[in-house]
């Protein structure tokens, strides 16, 4: 049976801010799903790219969050729903090299300032909102044609 456009895999994760030992593995599964499912290897890359700078950016800024898989016949949605400091100007964290990495974060070689730009690029849809103290929604779409 062929699915049509209500049927969709969805799939929850969570992730522990500050988890730096298990930081990846989330999108490492999202790309494994993505495989076994027979998506296209662009597609998967670029989902893989979104994902592991979302991850990232919840590691090492956020307490936690849900990480929100859901694909349908005609696109991958993601949506990341953290619990953290938030991001008090969202124009400046667009930025490529904008960064509020700590020195601990740089000496394992993160903080480039190049997370967000990243999912932005590898999104055909991207939303962000952010509630300082309070956390940050990162809504991810890529199209599968």
């Amino acid at each position: 049976m062929k699915p049509n456009h209500t049927d969709a895999f969805c799939q929850n994760f969570f992730i522990k801010g500050g988890d730096f030992n298990n930081a990846g593995s989330v999108s490492s599964k999202v790309k494994d799903i993505l495989n076994d499912i027979g998506i296209d290897s662009d597609i998967i890359r670029r989902t893989a790219i979104a994902s592991y700078e979302a991850e990232m950016n919840v590691v090492m800024y956020a307490r936690k969050a849900e990480f929100k898989l859901r694909l349908t016949p005609a696109s991958i949605h993601i949506i990341v729903d953290d619990e953290g400091l938030g991001i008090s100007d969202i124009e400046a964290a667009m930025k490529e090299g904008y960064s509020t990495a700590t020195a601990e974060m740089r000496e394992m070689g993160f903080g480039a300032g190049m997370g967000l730009p990243n999912i932005k690029r590898n999104a055909d849809e991207f939303k962000i909102s952010s509630v300082p103290e309070e956390g940050t929604t990162l809504e991810i779409v890529i199209h599968l044609n």
